[in-house]
């Protein structure tokens, strides 16, 4: 590790210099770290992380039963066997993340309460400044490195988003966003309204039944779920076969990878023969009276928007028990005791939580320099959904949404670490990525196909990602079963790479 005094600063802070910097010690940024240690040693690497540990979502989000929607041996990463039940508790994930950090020594490696403020890029100096502050005593940090690696995620976890409804100033009891769930909360004997009907909404509302006096999910539109048990039969098997646990780790893999595959491509080729299936097996729980219809009927087709994983169908166990119920409505204003809907009914709650999703915070709200400029993000276009142009020596990780996260972490820790050495070996200090000559009449799109995908969390801040191209190299597929044999064999001395 190279330590140097900067200049003539305001605050003389001594400046760390590291070859790598990763943004971020949640699931990305702990992967990233276990692969730029075994594929470049020796290779000087910190990680910086605005909470207090390591983990990201799983750390910060504690709302009751908060578990995957992804299985854990996809989700989990390539090198370490998930030895678990396939959707994990946020425990039992922080708990396999803590042997991946004290397995390869990361630790060390990690400086927890760092906020980012800024990070300027020097062409002058081929060199990222970073300006930090400790988010316990204030004091300031600054790092330089020569790569930067942002492995922050793509949303703000210092609040969720919350809509503004009329009224919600007059409601006398608890508003509650999942995100930053209360310590002190007690839901005992309380009727809980859970506003959303995506996986965050589809956990709480199971997990708090119990406990609530009643508890009701009402939600604008359907969502579509899977449903099945939380257990893999051929784990199984191979387990009482006796077979070793990396094995298992990789058929296991390979044959849901296999069965995604497939159940994705249906998807759009057949999707009522799937639509068909996937509302079948809830109606199998609810029974025939129940009116699935309303309910858990969307109206657009499989896959434009995540499908989450209901394990065992405690959901819809919750639901024909009597403990929870949806309503399926539109909110007119909030009321000293609830909730009034444009039906005309009125929904009693002595607590509200709303599971309406994300704040878009694509760079970590970080104000980002490129020679002295501010960058404007939305207006540079991708390469891979991992660089951007006219933005030097950095990548980002944005994982799937079809298939699990990490996937992508894995592939973009492989990609970044073969750049990396291929600027060694051709002597070079910085790489960027630019329009080639046959690009430049190439339509720039958004980021995402809304026809292809639109959750709303994207489609409400879209402006503030990047662009795409109607090439392959110019966007992010989201598919990963194409990207995990072409990313491999990407040409780095293509054009479109531009070596300094």
């Amino acid at each position: 590790m190279n330590v140097a005094v900067r200049g003539q600063t305001a605050t003389k802070q001594a400046s760390e210099h590291f070859d790598v910097l990763i943004v971020g010690a949640g699931i990305s940024g702990i992967g990233s770290a276990y692969h730029i240690q075994k594929q470049l040693p020796g290779t000087s690497y910190v990680i910086l992380e605005t909470q207090e540990t390591f983990g990201g979502t799983w750390s910060t989000h504690r709302y009751p039963g908060i578990r995957s929607d992804s299985d854990l041996h996809t989700f989990g990463y390539s090198f370490k066997p998930w030895v678990g039940p396939p959707i994990a508790t946020a425990e039992e994930i922080l708990s396999y993340m803590k042997e991946v950090i004290d397995d390869n020594d990361i630790a060390r490696h990690i400086r927890y309460k760092h906020k980012i403020n800024s990070a300027s890029w020097s062409s002058d100096q081929n060199l990222w400044t970073i300006e930090a502050v400790t988010t316990d005593t204030g004091e300031p940090r600054t790092f330089t490195a020569n790569f930067l690696w942002m492995c922050q995620g793509y949303y703000r976890h210092s609040e969720g988003y919350t809509p503004e409804w009329k009224g919600m100033d007059r409601f006398k009891g608890r508003i509650v966003h999942p995100q930053t769930w209360p310590d002190d909360i007690d839901l005992t004997g309380k009727k809980v309204v859970v506003i959303g009907s995506g996986a965050t909404a589809a956990t709480l509302v199971p997990n708090i039944a119990d406990k609530c006096a009643h508890v009701t999910m009402l939600q604008r539109s359907p969502t579509y779920f899977r449903l099945g048990r939380n257990a893999i039969e051929i784990a199984e098997e191979l387990r009482r076969l006796q077979v070793d646990e990396a094995w298992i780790h990789e058929i296991v893999r390979r044959k849901i990878l296999f069965e995604q595959d497939a159940f994705t491509k249906l998807c759009v080729s057949k999707p009522e023969q799937v639509k068909k299936e996937l509302i079948g097996q809830i109606s199998a729980v609810l029974g025939p009276d129940y009116d699935v219809e309303t309910h858990f009927t969307p109206s657009y087709r499989p896959w434009r928007q995540r499908i989450a994983f209901v394990p065992d169908a405690d959901l819809f166990k919750g639901i024909a028990s009597g403990k929870a119920s949806v309503v399926t409505d539109e909110i007119e204003c909030f009321v000293e005791n609830g909730i009034q809907l444009k039906s005309g009914k009125l929904l009693e709650a002595d607590v509200i939580v709303t599971a309406t999703g994300f704040n878009l915070a694509a760079l970590g709200d970080i104000a980002f320099e490129i020679d002295g400029k501010p960058l404007a993000f939305g207006d540079t276009v991708t390469y891979r959904g991992m660089m951007f142009t006219g933005v030097p020596n950095m990548v980002w990780v944005f994982g799937y949404f079809r298939a699990s996260w990490t996937l992508r972490v894995d592939l973009v820790a492989d990609f970044v670490c073969r750049l990396l050495g291929h600027m060694k070996a051709k002597g070079k200090k910085k790489v960027e990525v630019s329009l080639r000559a046959e690009d430049h009449n190439m339509p720039i799109l958004p980021w995402i196909d809304p026809e292809n995908f639109n959750p709303g969390y994207m489609m409400r801040n879209m402006d503030l990602l990047p662009k795409r191209g109607d090439k392959p190299e110019w966007q992010h597929s989201q598919d990963y079963w194409t990207e995990k044999d072409e990313i491999p064999k990407t040409d780095l001395d293509d054009k479109a790479f531009v070596y300094g």
